[in-house]
């Protein structure tokens, strides 16, 4: 493996990268809401608005994973910050909806740098340590964090062509930088070297298991990503809050679901992925259920008339429960792509491609089924209902999966410390990792 000074080097360039273009990739939920305003847009146009740089980003992850897997994350990942550099400045020229929808797309490509950014990092790390790695990398969220709070003070002073531009230069800078003191990663040789297989079975489509994998991050990812480019809007017309205050509480849920990946990569190394997968999805089923509760206004028939009262979520309870919801969604972010490197040592550029697109187009979907909601039904919750059924579903076929490998397990009369230790509570993974029972979890998880 490589000395600690070039693993934390890579380490560092790879995640602070990462958080420049993630702050681009969601620079809509800011100037989105002014943009909005000067074009008179409804909440399905915002929406759309918001959400396509996301899908760019995520259909962008299945070529980038595959060209990092064969030509190494250095150049990948440079060229393509100087790429959406280019196009964040383009959008500045746009004038009218369909122009900016245009644009947007070129700055999706800012998503992209994510599977980039894990294939080239994992490749860096020992096994026993990729998980925090990763988890570590995977903190460039924050980048969310840092335009729902920056941006709008950038936009209330310059303008938001200025503010683009502004992103625009910073990205460019870091790209050529990124170009010049980051190394090829060590597997780069071995990889290209390695025995060319199809699209399909370098991406490992057949195996239900990805597809598994992809819905859990549908929610921990894009439901994150859709959460954070909504809320300012949300909180502005739910609270009556103005922009910078808006800003500065949706950080509050983007930044523990950013930083808080850390620890998830951490714990997924200590005790096990699923058993972080179980954490994340049942406290994300009771946060959504309560932040799905609309304003309602009871009346009581009583013995001396009627008795009159509202049940209303309050800006404090809802900034905690968002917070909460950020904090276990980041976690088990981590423990999703914690599987990666395990299973496809040799693709993760490719498998965590495909987890990462479907996981995108969550962030791709969402906003824009949020803004249709509105317009349909007429209630700001209905965001959250939709969440609390897409975790709720994740949650019944995990679950549904990790008893049919028990039973597997029982059967074979061994041991899979991944399981997510509900059986063998006393074992923690991977201390007691079994190389025969690995290959037997990896034979009977396939098709779970």
């Amino acid at each position: 493996m490589p000395a600690k000074a070039q693993q934390y080097r890579a380490l560092g360039l790879s995640t602070f990268a990462f958080t420049l273009c993630f702050a681009v990739w969601t620079i809509f939920s800011i100037i989105g809401i002014r943009i909005s305003e000067e074009l008179a847009l409804s909440d399905t146009q915002l929406g759309l608005l918001m959400a396509t740089p996301i899908l760019t980003g995520s259909i962008s992850r299945l070529f980038l994973g595959i060209w990092t897997d064969r030509y190494g994350g250095r150049w990948v990942f440079g060229i393509l910050m100087l790429t959406t550099a280019a196009c964040v400045y383009l959008l500045t020229f746009a004038t009218t909806y369909a122009m900016m929808l245009v644009g947007a797309l070129g700055v999706g490509l800012a998503g992209g740098a994510f599977i980039v950014g894990v294939a080239y990092t994992a490749a860096w790390f020992e096994p026993a340590k990729q998980g925090t790695a990763l988890g570590i990398f995977g903190a460039g969220n924050v980048g969310s964090a840092v335009t729902n709070f920056g941006a709008p003070f950038l936009l209330v002073a310059f303008g938001w062509e200025k503010t683009a531009q502004i992103y625009a230069t910073v990205l460019a800078i870091m790209g050529i930088a990124f170009l010049l003191l980051a190394k090829t990663d060590p597997l780069a040789e071995q990889r290209r070297s390695a025995e060319q297989k199809s699209f399909a079975e370098q991406m490992a489509l057949r195996e239900l298991r990805v597809w598994r994998f992809a819905l859990y991050y549908f929610f921990v990812f894009g439901a994150f990503v859709a959460l954070a480019l909504w809320l300012p809007h949300y909180l502005i017309g739910v609270y009556g809050l103005d922009i910078k205050t808006a800003g500065m509480i949706a950080a509050l849920y983007t930044i523990p679901a950013s930083l808080f990946r850390v620890l998830g990569g951490w714990l997924s190394d200590r005790f096990g992925a699923r058993r972080v997968m179980y954490w994340t999805f049942i406290a994300s089923v009771v946060c959504t259920f309560l932040l799905s509760y609309p304003p309602t206004r009871y009346v009581v028939h009583g013995i001396e008339g009627d008795i009159n009262f509202t049940l209303a979520m309050s800006l404090p309870m809802f900034v905690v429960l968002t917070f909460i919801l950020g904090f276990f969604m980041s976690l088990g972010k981590a423990a999703v792509y914690k599987h990666i490197p395990v299973y496809y040592p040799m693709h993760v550029g490719a498998v965590g491609g495909v987890v990462g697109m479907i996981g995108g187009i969550g962030g791709f979907i969402l906003p824009l089924t949020f803004g249709v909601l509105n317009d349909i039904t007429g209630i700001w919750q209905s965001c959250f209902m939709l969440m609390f059924a897409i975790v709720a579903a994740a949650l019944a076929w995990m679950h549904y999966a990790i008893r049919k490998a028990e039973r597997v397990e029982w059967a074979a009369q061994t041991e899979q410390t991944d399981l997510p230790e509900l059986a063998s509570p006393q074992l923690f993974y991977p201390m007691n990792r079994h190389p025969v029972a690995d290959a037997a979890m990896r034979n009977s998880d396939q098709h779970g």
